[in-house]
């Protein structure tokens, strides 16, 4: 999993983390629990507050310029499907800890560092990213809370330093399976509202400080079905074990419709139209939230929901249809509007995954087949292009070649709706001018293809 400055730190299926600010795909995607509140010392000096309060009046500046209304409304119209040209968002992920470094973080509490790097986040793709990422007025804090194991414990092996890492599945036999419990949510409110009041003291007169729920990055379940019964085990299973792959996919669907359940019971949910969904892209939409809606309690339903299935991109779609996608469409069809997909390519389960109930964003991962998508999206859905990432690993980008692969899927996309996302990216070459450099280039072709 990753820290909130976006490095490497030991996997655990039951941590409790701390983190608080704008998170991406980064910040959720690698493990099942994360947790975006504060634990430890909560408390800002007063050397801190003055450095963020610097930072805030800088993000309220960059968040109050014409621009910023133009790409708020490309995305309320990109979202609804209408005409309008390619959209992009670069999210450097764990490059983060190459553009903004030790060195240039002034603050020295824990909690004001956090802070720190989430405002320097936003400066970054403000002045110098440039991508269509709206900068907002607000600064968001989630809660505080513990999320139980499932009853058993993955013992991760290896993952130091952003390094490979192997672990070693609990179920090992059908019977383990009764060890299995629905993880259960404390959520600390006391902690919770102290990290909001000292926002607020810090910095709310700047930014409108808000409390929101972060409790999953992904719905698609065979992230912790790989977990808890490996990831060679559980492809071998839909051979030989068939039965113990029902009953662990029928668990954890159910658990994971339990904690949805338990999250809206509490008003614990957020609407988050306006951050970043799915696997890439932002949820700005006048489609949500639903009809009945009451603000005091958001429902599922007033939500994006996301789903994927990276972890068994090796199995045929029929293998995928009988033991995955029945597990997912119960969760989807909680969910207002629905994202799929992320590394996982999508052309050949499309007949499948077009059954998902107000599906709107598909993944379109450099696996996939990208002129069979193109025919299958048309502009019924949002074609999420996800370029690869592997040129922004070099020292220098090599600006001819990404030119050239983006400027092949463009003419591919002519017709879809098509939002451009760059992320996955464990180095940028340690050359921030990578992330700048591939926006503009993405740029200049879209207004070529599109002027």
């Amino acid at each position: 999993m990753m820290d909130d400055s976006g490095n490497i730190i030991e996997k655990s299926t039951d941590l409790i983390h701390k983190s608080t600010g704008l998170w991406t795909a980064s910040d959720y995607k690698s493990n099942p629990s994360f947790n975006s509140g504060v634990s430890g010392k909560i408390i800002i000096s007063r050397k801190d507050k003055d450095i963020l309060r610097r930072l805030a009046t800088k993000v309220v500046c960059l968040s109050n310029r014409p621009i910023e209304e133009e790409k708020r409304k490309l995305w309320y119209d990109h979202n609804s499907l209408k005409p309008v040209r390619p959209l992009i968002f670069c999210d450097p992920e764990n490059g983060w800890n190459e553009i903004i470094t030790k060195d240039q973080i002034d603050c020295e509490g824990e909690l004001a560092q956090r802070w720190e790097m989430v405002l320097l986040k936003e400066i970054f793709w403000g002045e110098l990213m440039l991508d269509d990422k709206v900068i907002e007025p607000y600064f968001d804090i989630g809660y505080t809370y513990n999320e139980g194991s499932w009853g058993v414990d993955t013992i991760i092996l290896g993952g130091e330093d952003g390094g490979a890492y192997t672990w070693e599945a609990p179920i090992k036999k059908y019977s383990d399976i009764n060890k299995l419990h629905f993880p259960i949510i404390h959520v600390d409110y006391k902690a919770t509202q102290k990290t909001l009041e000292v926002a607020n003291d810090t910095f709310g007169d700047l930014l409108r400080v808000r409390k929101i729920g972060f409790w999953w990055w992904s719905l698609g379940s065979t992230y912790l079905l790989a977990l808890l019964r490996g990831l060679e085990t559980m492809m071998i299973d839909m051979y030989d074990n068939p039965k113990l792959i029902h009953r662990l996919m029928k668990i954890i669907s159910e658990g994971t419709l339990e904690k949805l359940n338990f999250l809206e019971e509490n008003g614990l949910l957020s609407i988050k139209i306006d951050r970043y969904v799915g696997s890439g892209g932002f949820g700005y939409t006048k489609e949500l939230p639903a009809k009945g809606f009451d603000d005091s309690k958001v429902r599922t339903i007033d939500m994006w929901g996301f789903c994927e299935s990276q972890e068994t991109v090796g199995i045929s779609p029929q293998m995928f249809e009988e033991f995955i996608f029945p597990y997912q469409l119960p969760i989807l069809k909680r969910f207002g509007l629905n994202c799929y997909g992320c590394c996982d390519p999508l052309d050949q389960r499309w007949y499948i995954i077009k059954n998902i109930p107000n599906l709107r964003r598909l993944s379109v991962s450099p696996w996939s087949d990208l002129e069979k998508m193109a025919e299958n999206l048309e502009d019924k859905y949002i074609y999420s292009m996800k370029p690869m990432p592997t040129p922004l690993a070099a020292a220098v980008l090599d600006e001819e070649f990404v030119r050239k692969k983006i400027r092949e899927v463009l003419e591919i996309t002519k017709g879809c709706v098509v939002e451009v996302i760059m992320k996955d990216n464990n180095t940028i070459g340690k050359n921030p001018e990578n992330v700048i450099n591939w926006v503009r280039i993405v740029r200049e072709e879209i207004n070529k293809i599109y002027s």
